[in-house]
């Protein structure tokens, strides 16, 4: 009898030790399974897609009329986000109206609209001068320099897992390239590869700074004046450059019908994706939104098999699930803040009200999260008890 109740106690002890490691395995991945995530990763893949959009209609202009007027395809988007936001910014009175924001910081959206300027147009131009592979592998900074001024600028502080999931990222962007090479398309690109690297290099860098001073004006401000605002100079600048730089291409160039669809699909790609990039990183960060968009090159290829005829390799499927598996294991734990002394307090990431991240800062202890939040289930500290009562029962 002693030994038939020893055994049942062994019994119902593995299934309570089985029943608490199954909610403490619930619990850490349950961030994947809300709504948050996956409006995350759809806007994610939206963005890829739209980035998707802007490369083949840049290579059929390029490919069929011979159009390389990288400034002059930015410019529109410019003038179309200074228009319709800058407008609506026109129209907003107070501390965060148009008048206040030019007076105390134009320099600041200057400088971050001459970096965006740039950072588009050294990355399009070094495709004249290397090939895919070194401009996939490259374009990858980005990550890195958005890792560090995060840490620096926005205060981030990474744990190990973010780190893993960077790093199975960049594992599914080598897959990436191992299928290009596959295809045929590595070479493809100008003779002076040593500059077109570099172009890329300096551009894919600025890429970086551009995110992080969007993600830090759309948590300290609003998305509506960071747009307006740098349409406004950035259209400035690249008109300005437009003129130096390309009015020779431009005069020279056969405007036909196709041209001037294909000018304006690239246009409207843009300016969605500078609409829908601060979204995002609202609901994330911009950490999350550049490992987000690496999937951006399996899209093209698809379309590429449609259009340019290239050669199918299961290695696309591998990067594509490589890519998506870092950013999964990036998500389950949220990033933290460090303490700031400043009394000055961003707006909310969900109210977008600065008084209520007042307050919750100060009802706080522990570090606040600004990265992609845990959706961890609050159950009751009572909910092992139960169930292991239900499993005697």
């Amino acid at each position: 009898m002693a030994a038939a109740n020893s055994e049942m106690q062994a019994s119902t002890d593995d299934r309570r030790d089985a029943t608490t490691l199954f909610i403490k395995f619930r619990r850490k991945i349950s961030p994947i399974f809300t709504m948050k995530f996956l409006k995350i990763f759809m806007f994610g893949q939206m963005l890829s897609l739209l980035i998707c959009g802007t490369s083949v209609t840049s290579q059929l202009l390029f490919d069929r009329h011979g159009v390389a007027a990288p400034t002059a395809q930015s410019f529109t988007n410019y003038l179309l986000l200074g228009l319709v936001y800058g407008i609506q910014l026109f129209f907003i009175s107070g501390r965060d109206g148009f008048k206040k924001v030019l007076k105390t910081r134009w320099w600041k959206y200057l400088f971050v609209a001459a970096v965006d300027v740039e950072a588009n147009y050294l990355v399009v131009k070094a495709y004249q001068y290397t090939n895919l592979t070194s401009i996939q592998l490259l374009d990858c900074i980005t990550i890195p320099v958005v890792l560090l001024l995060s840490f620096i600028v926005l205060r981030v502080r990474y744990r190990w897992l973010h780190y893993v999931g960077v790093g199975i990222c960049l594992i599914g962007v080598g897959a990436l390239v191992g299928s290009d090479i596959y295809a045929g398309r590595s070479h493809i690109g100008g003779s002076d590869k040593f500059l077109g690297d570099m172009l890329c290099l300096v551009g894919a860098s600025l890429y970086g700074v551009s995110n992080v001073a969007e993600e830090y004006a759309i948590r300290n401000f609003s998305r509506v004046e960071f747009l307006g605002m740098l349409g406004m100079w950035g259209s400035l600048i690249s008109g300005i450059q437009l003129v130096a730089l390309e009015r020779n291409e431009l005069t020279s160039l056969s405007w036909g019908t196709e041209v001037i669809l294909l000018l304006l699909g690239f246009a409207l790609c843009l300016f969605l994706l500078y609409s829908i990039f601060p979204v995002v990183i609202k609901l994330s960060s911009a950490t999350v939104v550049n490992l987000s968009i690496l999937t951006a090159d399996f899209y093209t290829f698809f379309c590429g098999l449609l259009i340019f005829h290239y050669m199918f390799s299961p290695l696309y499927i591998l990067a594509f699930s490589t890519i998506i598996g870092g950013l999964i294991i990036y998500s389950l734990k949220p990033t933290a803040e460090a303490p700031r002394d400043s009394t000055y307090a961003p707006m909310d990431t969900e109210t977008g009200d600065r008084a209520v991240s007042i307050q919750r800062r100060q009802a706080k202890e522990q570090p606040m999260t600004v990265d992609v939040p845990s959706a961890v289930d609050n159950e009751g500290p009572n909910e092992t008890q139960a169930l292991n009562t239900s499993i005697n029962n």
